[in-house]
């Protein structure tokens, strides 16, 4: 098998001096699957968009089929056959499948006008081709997250691209949409696409490749064969150091109650009835995890709970005081606050490291405030943000730079260190660990034990089964907006779980 691309002695510099890529090299085969992993701020991703010239190298060398090329934009390099799907999916949801695929470069009449017949035969080919389950007349705005990422693709491979480059394709799915990803990136495989992809989820990573090179602090550590490594060695390449994959929970009393939610019912714009009648209680020094499959009630218990939307009817008690119909700001005082969604939710990524570690702090904490708390103290606020960036472990050049200057990772580790630190007896985590390596990953779930015997209370929503079976004590599972399942971890299992999920009952088999 040879090298399709080859890329030699890369390195990219940011400004002032940050190195993200340092003297790189690299080769990739003409039909493999070739996985590129690493810590967050690793320059996996930075070295991807060298690739395909969203960022420009300082130095160094591509080749493409052994021609030295050099590309100023994207646009050559999708001309030249390499492409690129984003994390985030750039969809018009207005428009069907197959006017996406085509925008851009649609067949047209001789007068100029766009032959919607011929568009469609070209993308119903490319779907047949690929046997893409997709209906090319539908509209992408009512598509699945795991179909429209579908489309991305399919917009690549009717441009004819042979080199695929995937940014965390599973970090949007769901367990159970993953494996039909994988299915038909193996059959691009084997029509001798080459696809390299960028992920944080090991065992995947050793599932689907065929080979994986491991990157840290910009420098390549390793290229190896998947079937001959496992996640514990290249955690370890990737970290530079152990990185444990069992549970460290330990048994701990679980306190009085510390939120109960009872009766909740929550209704969408349409008035479709999101959450019925639902009902949890989680105890001080207890995690609770909740499972399902994405659009079954998450989004709206989180909401709910937060005040972000409205309630049909049920209580919210936290601490026992009533937040059903509370201000948000009352109900702050009480609940800590992770998003799953860091960059739209969880922070302002134009505003400073200070400014992001102190919101809602300004608020709440007297020491933050002066003159009957119309003013900032900016002193007491650089204290407070150089203990967060001690405490949790957070890499940064200056608190005074934008966050969005730090990798993903350390995004993550202020928001949380922010949150935690508010002291709340009630913590809500909504899939915190989405898109972190496994050092990160790790480092959060200690926290979160951390917080457990602190006697605080944790409700923990998460796609990744395996992870709430580290840290949890109890599952509840939701299914159509109710809880179908409350079950102790040492009672159940993922099979259990998983059935649950799915169908909303136990099958005979679990």
């Amino acid at each position: 098998m040879s090298d399709i691309i080859q890329m030699q002695h890369i390195i990219k510099v940011f400004p002032p001096n940050v190195v993200a890529v340092d003297n790189v090299s690299v080769s990739f085969r003409e039909g493999e699957i070739h996985a590129i992993v690493g810590e967050n701020g690793a320059g996996k991703s930075t070295l991807m968009k060298v690739l395909y010239a969203l960022e420009h190298k300082d130095s160094g060398e591509i080749f493409l089929r052994g021609q030295r090329v050099n590309f100023s934009e994207p646009r050559q390099a999708i001309n030249a056959g390499i492409g690129m799907v984003h994390q985030e999916i750039l969809l018009v949801h207005e428009y069907t499948v197959w006017e996406n695929v085509v925008l851009g470069i649609e067949p047209t009449h001789w007068l100029g006008t766009l032959d919607k017949r011929e568009a469609r035969r070209r993308v119903q080919q490319k779907v047949d081709e690929f046997a893409f389950n997709l209906d090319i007349d539908a509209l992408a705005g009512d598509l699945s997250v795991s179909a429209r990422q579908k489309v991305e693709i399919l917009k690549l491979l009717y441009r004819n691209v042979s080199v695929l480059i995937l940014d965390e394709p599973t970090a949007v799915l769901t367990p159970q949409e993953i494996p039909q990803l994988f299915a038909e990136l193996r059959r691009l495989r084997d029509n001798n696409h080459t696809i390299l992809f960028i992920s944080h989820r090991l065992d995947e990573v050793i599932a689907l490749a065929d080979r994986i090179t491991v990157m840290r602090k910009g420098k390549k550590v390793d290229t190896v064969d998947a079937a001959a490594t496992s996640k514990e060695e290249l955690a370890e390449k990737m970290v530079g150091r152990e990185v444990m994959f069992v549970s460290r929970r330990n048994p701990h009393p679980r306190g009085e109650v510390v939120c109960s939610i009872q009766g909740l019912t929550v209704k969408n714009s349409e008035q479709q009835v999101k959450l019925h009648q639902l009902s949890l209680e989680v105890h001080a020094g207890e995690i609770v995890g909740i499972a399902g499959v994405e659009g079954n009630g998450q989004f709206e218990l989180v909401n709910a709970i937060m005040g972000l939307i409205p309630i049909e009817e049920g209580r919210i008690i936290v601490q026992g005081k009533e937040l059903a119909r509370a201000p948000i700001i009352e109900r702050r005082k009480l609940i800590s606050y992770v998003p799953q969604d860091r960059s739209k939710m969880g922070a302002s990524l134009s505003a400073s490291i200070m400014e992001n570690a102190i919101m809602t702090h300004h608020l709440l904490n007297p020491l933050l405030s002066q003159w009957k708390g119309l003013l900032l103290n900016y002193a007491a606020a650089r204290r407070f943000t150089d203990e967060l960036e001690q405490r949790f472990s957070v890499t940064m050049a200056s608190k005074y730079n934008p966050i969005r200057s730090l990798s993903g990772g350390n995004q993550q580790k202020v928001i949380l260190g922010r949150e935690l630190l508010l002291n709340c007896p009630f913590v809500l985590l909504d899939q915190p660990t989405r898109g972190l390596d496994v050092g990160s990953i790790e480092y959060v779930h200690e926290q979160m034990l951390r917080v457990r015997a602190e006697d605080r209370a944790i409700l923990l929503l998460s796609a990744d089964l395996e992870e709430l079976f580290l840290v949890a004590d109890r599952l509840l599972v939701l299914y159509r907006g109710e809880i179908v399942a409350n079950l102790p971890i040492e009672t159940t299992s993922i099979e259990e779980i998983g059935s649950y999920m799915l169908q909303g009952r136990k099958t005979e088999t679990a």
